[in-house]
């Protein structure tokens, strides 16, 4: 840290080149292959300082180029790997996440430079990261709950798996919810079951079925099977979301949106709806992991970005301090906002 302040004073140059040949070299990750105008297009950059910029890396064997454009290489992909912590160090990530950690009193955070909303390789990075921490943290006969979404779909959709088999067990965490097939939780539980080497159950039932509908249902030998794995989660991965976004999903009356406003919900989690202190202020009546269960995991890895998450985030982290939250910039800076003004 002192030496990156010192290079600041002395060559602030240096880290601006860092900070583009960086930006570049993911972009090519995320996009391959690509071109150079569509690279200028997707950086804001001119074209002709991303061929300047293309050609240096290329002489470093960082990327190749191929007439369908532009690829990473194994050593361009090692170099982004070394560069994440410099870079987000370059951007005060490091003294961010200590201060966040103190505000929220949770266990761990890590973020991501940027703002998901705004560019959608910051929620590819989200992913990733989220990947990451949770080979990490995984043991054998470990069960893993994963909620559906747009977030966890950008989790399961990042191929930094390693081909090793493991002998763990993937389950969707809640029934399904919308009529998008890659945001449903038994589409993203297969997904990253099959990324992990390991494999998986499903959950062939919507999240919101009536009491005796689902009394019935139960009789299903492989449905109560399921749903009894449920109870058995040793890490849930899991999106916040936002109490009024997820109202409006889960088609709720215009009448019920506005008493959950007046009411002060500000999240949404597993079929919850919780206020900025994290108290629960309504329940609808879902399928799956129920509030106990949440309040009483000892392994909960939380995603979600963009400021308009903050409060959402500040709300769910008074669960369970044995959240491991990944987010991005715009969200921290915003709950510190926040904080600062309490």
């Amino acid at each position: 840290m002192e030496s990156l302040e010192l290079i600041k004073k002395i060559a602030p140059e240096i880290l601006e080149i860092i900070e583009k040949r960086y930006a570049i070299l993911r972009a090519v990750l995320y996009h391959q292959p690509v071109g150079r105008r569509v690279l200028s297009m997707k950086l804001n950059l001119k074209e002709r300082t991303i061929r300047d910029e293309v050609e240096i890396l290329k002489k470093q064997g960082l990327l190749k180029i191929e007439s369908k454009g532009m690829y990473i290489t194994q050593g361009g992909k090692d170099m982004l790997e070394g560069l994440f912590s410099i870079h987000g160090n370059l951007r005060g990530i490091s003294q961010l996440e200590n201060e966040l950690k103190k505000i929220l009193n949770i266990k761990k955070i890590i973020i991501i430079p940027g703002n998901c909303e705004e560019n959608r390789m910051v929620l590819k990075d989200m992913g990733k990261i989220t990947l990451e921490i949770l080979k990490k943290s995984i043991d054998s006969k470990d069960i893993i709950g994963i909620t559906g979404g747009s977030t966890m779909a950008a989790v399961a959709e990042e191929d930094i798996f390693d081909n090793k088999e493991r002998d763990i067990l993937v389950i969707p965490a809640r029934g399904g919810l919308g009529k998008y097939l890659n945001t449903q939780s038994n589409s993203i539980a297969a997904k990253l079951a099959e990324g992990l080497g390991g494999s998986y159950r499903l959950l062939y039932i919507p999240d919101n079925l009536e009491a005796d509908t689902l009394e019935y249902i139960l009789k299903n030998k492989e449905i109560s099977q399921s749903i009894g794995l449920i109870n058995n989660i040793d890490t849930l991965v899991f999106g916040l979301g936002k109490a009024s976004t997820m109202a409006q999903r889960r088609d709720l009356s215009l009448e019920k949106i506005k008493k959950l406003k007046d009411s002060g919900a500000v999240a949404e989690a597993f079929g919850h709806f919780f206020d900025i202190e994290g108290r629960e202020v309504w329940e609808y009546k879902t399928i799956g992991l129920s509030l106990e269960q949440f309040k009483s995991l000892d392994s909960l890895i939380g995603v979600a970005g963009g400021e308009d998450k903050a409060q959402a985030i500040v709300s769910i982290s008074k669960l369970n301090k044995n959240l491991t939250l990944i987010t991005d910039q715009s969200a921290a800076k915003k709950i510190f906002e926040m904080n600062t003004r309490l």
